[in-house]
């Protein structure tokens, strides 16, 4: 039986539900005249356009690393991630474009409250989604995912905030403030499209990981004292949901090669266990120290022994 990821069924219902909000839209604005309605729509259209987008990078980003991407194929993510945050660029100028263009010309709306009941609709299947998007996005830890709710979380807040202007067009015959209104949300679009660039540009030019899994990088190297002398040169980057890091481990000289190696081994283990999704490199180094006080008493081999002396001690008991 095939199994289907959590990303790839995650982007799949991102998909359908794009597509009816977007058909949904799209004849109540142009029903009603509305540019605000109509703004929506469109923002719903490149949804449709950015979740297939998602989708396909997904499916590529969850193919295991091959002889001519030895790093695997997380990037792809990323590049999904850099082309939604243009099409959605595009789509904020296109609605300040239009909405300039409606005010010279003068706005003529008809059955602004259908656009409401549709809006209202829109936000509370929005709102479901994103939600929904942003879970699977943190327990895959999906960049892909974590845009594509952000694009329904921004969905509640405009529509809400045209669902208050188009109320206040009915009940005051104001039709200006509807293109007034569709300005706000594509500064708010095009400000969060900048947010996405600089995310997304900032794992093409291989980014450091957060410092906090930086920090925790090191806490699990630290925690192994008793089999190492030091770390150094610690480098972390992002590829979509992968966390790729190297570094460099200090390890007793007079250690066999099976022995260094077994403790690298580990380490990785170990790290791979407590930070998902991550890719370990350990170079291995050997002492130095010019006063060297031999391997019966070295530091880390003194350390090591007491670990497996206490690890003994607690399976006796």
């Amino acid at each position: 039986m095939i199994t289907t990821s959590p990303k790839i069924r995650a982007a799949r219902v991102s998909i359908a539900a794009a597509t009816g909000l977007a058909l949904l839209k799209m004849l109540t604005g142009l029903m009603t005249g509305s540019m605000a309605v109509l703004a929506s729509a469109v923002d719903s259209l490149l949804d449709i356009l950015m979740s297939g987008v998602n989708y396909l990078a997904i499916r590529q980003a969850e193919q295991p690393a091959d002889e001519s991407h030895p790093f695997g194929h997380g990037k792809f993510e990323t590049v999904a991630t850099f082309v939604q945050a243009l099409f959605i660029a595009l789509s904020g100028s296109w609605i300040i474009f239009e909405s300039v263009r409606r005010l010279i010309r003068g706005v003529h709306l008809s059955s602004p409250g259908g656009g409401v009941i549709v809006l209202l609709f829109s936000t509370a299947a929005s709102w479901l989604l994103g939600r929904y998007l942003r879970r699977i996005a943190r327990q895959t830890d999906s960049p892909a995912l974590k845009a594509d709710s952000l694009h329904f979380s921004m969905d509640v807040y405009t529509n809400l905030a045209l669902v208050a202007g188009l109320t206040v067009v009915s009940f005051f015959e104001i039709p200006w403030l509807d293109p007034i209104l569709s300005i706000l949300v594509a500064l708010y679009i095009l400000t969060e499209a900048l947010r996405l660039v600089r995310h997304s540009l900032g794992e093409v030019l291989d980014e450091k990981l957060p410092e906090q899994i930086n920090q925790e990088v090191a806490r699990l190297i630290e925690a192994h004292h008793g089999n190492m002398l030091d770390f150094h040169k610690l480098r972390t980057r992002r590829a979509g949901s992968q966390k790729i890091m190297d570094f460099h481990l200090t390890v007793c000289k007079h250690l066999s090669v099976e022995e260094a190696h077994a403790i690298a081994d580990h380490l990785e283990k170990r790290i791979k266990e407590e930070i998902r999704g991550s890719d370990v490199t350990i170079h291995i180094e050997p002492c130095r120290r010019a006063d060297c006080p031999g391997r019966d008493k070295c530091p880390a081999e003194m350390a090591r022994m007491d670990d497996e002396r206490d690890n003994g001690q607690d399976l006796k008991a």
